[in-house]
């Protein structure tokens, strides 16, 4: 016999429900289908389940598409995993077929971008070469880097257009192709670079110009966020691989877009990423749709497998 004075409740009388009554929220009828060979893209789409992040890529797909019918803003915010993942000819053939309007990296996303232009290769071996201090020391990185800052700063333009424009003058790049920065700054279309002093490398060359820095990415903040006006009714913001900066640089940009009485609901954003984090989440995909309307997805997955994916699914859409 126990010893507690508590004794537990007796279950003969709990009233049951019929399965039937009861339902469900996942239905057989949403179940994913067995792909079928020579289906393409479009038929693997069509095989996923109708549940969770099922649903939510290809609601992802379609307001990108729906997007770029109306004439509406697709902006994509990238970190520099981005970048090293190799995707930079994704991303400008994305943005030669209309779907993508401008782009806003982190410092991160530059540097990568502007060493595969110069030497064909990025991403040092941090390890190797932090004990003696030769982590972020290449010489040409800082130096050209810093040197088209300081221009931007001179021309009253942003840091994305001057990196741009600096490589778009160079006869001796190794990998100009499969460049973000040269191939958007010959589009045309806009990009933005957002630093905070001391995150990144060309911060720490003798070259460097803080004042310059300063002025260049507080230029491409404004810009951007004119950019981002261009998302009020119907436009996509999309965060790839960035955890910290660009979710607050975005969020930033919404308020003062707001502030300026200027109309901005209705549009979708989405955080892909290999990991979930707590800014991206709340900065990207919860908060800027607070009383405005609009949509905000979080699709998890490798950058290398989830943009060609994504990127492909475009391009069957409107084949």
């Amino acid at each position: 016999m126990s010893r507690y004075s508590v004794q537990p409740l007796d279950f003969a009388k709990l009233k049951t429900v019929g399965l039937k009554e009861r339902g469900g929220k996942v239905k057989a009828a949403d179940f994913a289908a067995p792909y079928q060979a020579g289906s393409g893209i479009a038929g693997l789409l069509d095989s996923m389940p109708h549940i969770l992040a099922g649903d939510n890529f290809r609601a992802v797909v379609d307001a990108i598409a729906a997007a770029r019918a109306s004439g509406r803003a697709i902006l994509w915010g990238m970190g520099g995993h981005v970048i090293k993942c190799g995707l930079a000819p994704v991303l400008l053939d994305l943005m030669r077929r209309g779907y993508a309007t401008g782009f806003a990296l982190n410092g991160s996303a530059a540097i990568h971008d502007f060493e595969i232009a110069l030497a064909g290769h990025t991403s040092e071996d941090v390890e190797a070469v932090l004990p003696d201090g030769r982590f972020g020391a290449a010489e040409e990185t800082g130096r050209e880097m810093n040197l088209a800052i300081a221009a931007a700063a001179r021309d009253g333009i942003g840091m994305g257009e001057a990196l741009g424009r600096d490589l778009g003058a160079r006869a001796d790049l190794v990998s100009p192709n499969e460049s973000l920065l040269l191939g958007a700054w010959r589009n045309g279309t806009p990009v933005t670079v957002h630093v905070a002093i001391g995150t990144d490398t060309p911060h720490t060359h003798p070259a460097a110009d803080p004042a310059a820095i300063g002025m260049a990415t507080h230029h491409d903040f404004r810009l951007f966020s004119a950019m981002v006006a261009g998302l009020n009714d119907g436009g996509v913001y999309l965060n790839v691989g960035s955890a910290v900066l660009l979710p607050e640089v975005f969020l930033k940009a919404v308020s003062s877009v707001r502030n300026l009485e200027r109309p901005l609901a209705g549009f979708t954003t989405a955080n892909f990423d290999f990991l979930q984090h707590y800014r991206p989440r709340v900065n990207v995909v919860e908060r800027p749709h607070a009383n405005a309307g609009g949509k905000g997805y979080a699709i998890t997955g490798h950058h290398e497998l989830m943009i060609p994916l994504l990127a492909a699914a475009l391009i069957e859409k409107n084949a």
